[in-house]
């Protein structure tokens, strides 16, 4: 397997020979090596990469109503029956827009998505890929926890912290004064805000699951419920940085692929993972959107 150097060289003795050639070194590396992923797997492949880790201060890394253009794009001309896998590569995004391009890839390829994690697909990304029919996951790769923010700020931390509130003051009416700044904080209209975002996020994940991933199970609604219930724990994830290995994705139910159980997949969708990030690293882009035809949508800083 072409590992990080050897893609870079690789990149360098492209980049000598087509000293006179318009086409990008990076785009033509990264292309033969996501369509060799596409040819081993007779599968089609899209790859949806954000540039965050090596660009944290840029805007629009996350997912957006914008990807789905994209999206469209890729999916264009593709020979549908052939089901689709799904490389993730994000720091999440939009439940609103996650659960429109869920809809959209459902619409093109039924239930035949399988998302691949080479390294992170965190939050709403986590979202994605609990749609699909299975994740396939390295020893290194993670998923997030999937509770919403709003400004920032963890929504189900926000109704624990008045729950809390409530449970003191009811107990003992003393309590009251201290809390008194705490809860001035919270109107109505936000609370309920912090309210609807985790039980959405919750209902479109348990619906998903249901629908593809936990299809056919006589426990699926059981199963969906645990799942769901461990990715929007705030208190038990600690963080919404949290990163979930493999492991414990398969614990709680979700349906993993181990990436190293196939030596000659693991070598492809890896060095896929390399071209995407040198992409990222090197030039001035912040997101790509491509499939094994070399159909790209790229935005820049």
């Amino acid at each position: 397997m072409p590992n990080w150097s050897q893609v870079l060289d690789e990149l360098r003795e492209e980049d000598s020979k087509r000293a006179n050639s318009q086409k990008s070194t990076l785009d033509v590396v990264r292309r033969r090596h996501l369509l060799a992923l596409s040819q081993y797997t007779n599968r089609n492949v899209i790859a949806y990469y954000s540039g965050w880790l090596s660009k944290p201060y840029s805007f629009g890394m996350d997912i957006q109503d914008e990807d789905r253009n994209a999206f469209m794009m890729a999916v264009h001309e593709l020979d549908r029956n052939k089901g689709l896998d799904l490389i993730l590569h994000t720091p999440g995004g939009e439940i609103a827009a996650a659960e429109s391009l869920v809809h959209y890839l459902r619409q093109m390829f039924g239930n035949d998505v399988r998302a691949v994690v080479p390294q992170l697909a965190m939050s709403a990304g986590t979202m994605i890929a609990c749609s699909c029919k299975s994740i396939v996951m390295a020893k290194h790769s993670n998923l997030g926890p999937i509770d919403p923010q709003i400004a920032g700020i963890p929504a189900a931390a926000v109704k624990e912290e008045f729950e809390e509130a409530i449970r003191q003051i009811n107990a003992d009416q003393s309590r009251l004064s201290g809390w008194q700044f705490i809860l001035s904080k919270y109107t109505p209209t936000y609370l309920a805000k912090c309210e609807n975002a985790v039980r959405w996020s919750q209902d479109f994940v348990k619906r998903e699951l249901i629908a593809n991933m936990l299809a056919g199970k006589p426990d699926a609604e059981d199963i969906a419920t645990r799942i769901v219930e461990t990715l929007t724990d705030f208190s038990g994830n600690k963080s919404h940085s949290r990163h979930i290995h493999s492991d414990e994705c398969i614990s709680i139910g979700l349906n993993i692929e181990h990436l190293e159980e196939d030596k000659q997949l693991q070598d492809l969708v890896l060095t896929v993972h390399h071209c995407f990030m040198h992409s990222l690293s090197n030039t001035a882009c912040t997101k790509i959107v491509e499939n094994q035809n070399g159909v790209a949508f790229i935005k820049s800083a």
